[in-house]
């Protein structure tokens, strides 16, 4: 055998060897094209990212103050923790080890980068809002092995205890999809979701900066490159003044309904509280979606902004707006008073008064202090509905006030044309006799009740509400009023409360303080005698007080509304002391000396029997 010739190679074999080397070459030749002609911005932008990282600087919210400069919403210093969109794909093996780290779970992680996966890639998806210590120790533990995420100093909101201006401030919460859209946030800002946060979120809202830093193949921080500051949000000042909204709040608790205090020469609102209310600061970082469910299914609706949206029947407060009608239609440029033995009898169907020995003989002065409803059946019945409508819208009712608040409602004044056009269906004369009192299809808001009272007893001047405290001069219009029609009005208001009227529990010695109570029924007098005559508590007649100081051109009016609050002398005290807080704070020496404490759920001081209106 010849060894020499059984080494060689075959040609076969060694064309085949040529050709595979050729390959190798061509292949390398052509990866190598891909990478430095076909893919060169891929992949230098890819090293760029793994070499260079973008991380923001989060700006603070502007700092929310009341009328003399004091604090009322601020904010804090913390960390959240962030993945950077980039390293998205990578991390998505060690979800599990993320979830466990930051007690996370796993299908939320993936609803969140689900979420966000068609957004811009430099910009972060936020994991933790607020980071624990335990949080932050687990991301410095993990830099090596987990270097997408990162910690990013935030400010979230920081909002008064015990949820006092709840529904004025509102509160904040992250973007949403839609909001980061139409108004190009990015992910993760924390944005006004209601209240004044929301309606002046452009004022509020800062601007993010970012930074740029060199980091190593294990995410470490090596070197700073630049850093665009942030530009924190602009304050804002309220109207609000920190005590009468303090003591608003105090007197309202453990009651379901509303106060506003107004100044009405300029329409500042000093106060405005809603009950039951809700803590914001469980927006300022993410609210769980349990705790979301309680509040949008509680039955007593504690996002809903009573002071504004709460739309209800005036009762007879409303007889001040038929009182000012019928004066400057005329009505009493001669004589007139009614016979009142407790009921009337109107279009063959009975109206009673609340009180059911009637009020005698009583004129204007009497029926507005002692709240007489047959004096205003026979008011009503000759004004017409027409007429009461077109007073009442004057007044203020059936339209939004403009109040620099988001959801005000506009409330109800009917009419003929209304009913038809709504329900279909004519107007039945008796209606009138029910609107005359407060009662039937009209409704308000507490708002409307302290602007229109306001504005009548500031000789036809209206104010435009306003929380936002401004140097321009406020926006008035006016309804024109006789003089004669104020003083007549504001003198019977002072009746109510300071002679034998309906509101003497609001009575402030040393103090020209009037009012009218409103005690708006939830069910019919014939329906509550059906029901045995004690009504469940669904069924307790609505309590309002409208409280003015001085009788003419006051400088502030207290409306208040307690739902369920069965008299109208319920609500008084509470009007009471937020202008007995205001006398203490502007003419110190002329306000009267601190009342007994009310109990949490008054009972309020009652007024006698005979002086509780229904």
């Amino acid at each position: 055998m010849n060894l020499h010739a059984e080494s060689k190679l075959s040609p076969t074999r060694v064309a085949l060897l040529r050709y595979g080397a050729v390959s190798i070459v061509v292949l390398l030749l052509v990866s190598f094209w891909q990478l430095q002609v076909v893919r060169s911005d891929y992949y230098t932008n890819l090293a760029e990212r793994n070499r260079i990282r973008t991380l923001p600087v989060m700006a603070p919210r502007g700092i929310i103050y009341d009328r003399n400069g004091r604090t009322l919403v601020d904010y804090y210093a913390a960390f959240s923790v962030v993945v950077l969109r980039e390293d998205v794909p990578e991390i998505r093996d060690s979800l599990d080890q993320i979830a466990r780290g930051l007690h996370l779970q796993r299908t939320w992680l993936e609803n969140r980068l689900a979420e966000h996966a068609d957004a811009p890639l430099y910009q972060p998806i936020m994991l933790k809002d607020v980071a624990k210590l335990a949080d932050i120790a687990f991301v410095e533990a993990h830099r090596s092995d987990l270097p997408q995420l990162q910690l990013v100093m935030v400010y979230p909101r920081r909002y008064p205890e015990d949820s006092l201006g709840a529904h004025l401030f509102g509160y904040v919460g992250e973007a949403t999809s839609q909001e980061i859209a139409a108004h190009g946030y990015a992910l993760g800002d924390r944005v006004g979701k209601t209240g004044l946060e929301h309606l002046y979120n452009h004022v509020l809202m800062g601007q993010n900066g970012q930074r740029r830093v060199i980091v190593d193949s294990r995410g470490k921080e090596v070197e700073k490159l630049d850093r665009q500051e942030p530009i924190a949000g602009q304050p804002i000042r309220l109207t609000i003044d920190y005590d009468i909204q303090q003591t608003a709040e105090k007197m309202m608790d453990g009651h379901k309904g509303a106060l506003v205090a107004l100044d009405p020469r300029t329409g500042d609102v000093l106060a405005l509280v809603s009950r039951p209310a809700f803590d914001p600061n469980h927006f300022a970082v993410r609210i769980g979606a349990e705790q979301w469910r309680l509040l949008t299914q509680d039955p007593d609706k504690p996002i809903l902004n009573r002071a504004t949206q709460a739309q209800l029947a005036p009762g007879s407060v409303f007889k001040v707006i038929i009182a000012a009608a019928a004066l400057e239609e005329g009505l009493f440029d001669r004589p007139f008073t009614v016979q009142c033995p407790g009921w009337a009898r109107h279009y063959d169907r009975t109206f009673r008064c609340w009180r059911p020995q009637g009020h005698g003989t009583v004129g204007l002065h009497r029926a507005l202090v002692e709240s007489c409803d047959v004096f205003f059946y026979e008011v009503g019945k000759w004004l017409g509905i027409e007429r009461i409508a077109r007073y009442a819208r004057d007044f203020g009712l059936g339209s939004r006030t403009g109040i620099d608040l988001p959801g005000e409602e506009e409330g109800l004044v009917p009419s003929p044309e209304w009913k038809q056009r709504v329900r279909k269906q004519p107007w039945w004369l008796g209606e009138t006799i029910s609107v005359a009192i407060g009662q039937g299809p009209i409704t308000v808001t507490p708002l409307q009740l302290a602007y229109a009272l306001g504005g009548i007893a500031s000789g036809g001047v209206f104010a435009r509400p306003r929380v936002l405290l401004t140097d321009k001069e406020p926006e008035r219009r006016r309804v024109p009023l006789q003089a004669n029609t104020v003083a007549i009005l504001t003198d019977a208001l002072w009746g109510v409360v300071n002679e034998a009227g309906t509101g003497t529990v609001a009575r402030l010695p040393g103090i020209d303080m009037a009012g009218k109570t409103g005690t708006a029924q939830i069910i019919s007098f014939d329906t509550l005698r059906r029901l045995g005559g004690k009504p469940k508590r669904a069924f307790i007649d609505n309590a309002w007080f409208v409280g003015l100081a001085p009788r003419r051109n006051p400088e502030i009016v207290v409306a208040v509304l307690i739902e369920h609050g069965e008299h109208g002398s319920s609500a008084a005290p509470l009007a009471r002391e937020v202008i007995r807080t205001y006398y203490e704070k502007t003419r110190p020496s002329t306000a009267a000396p601190q009342l007994a404490a009310l109990p949490a759920s008054p009972a309020a001081p009652a007024a006698p029997a005979e002086q509780q209106e229904q």
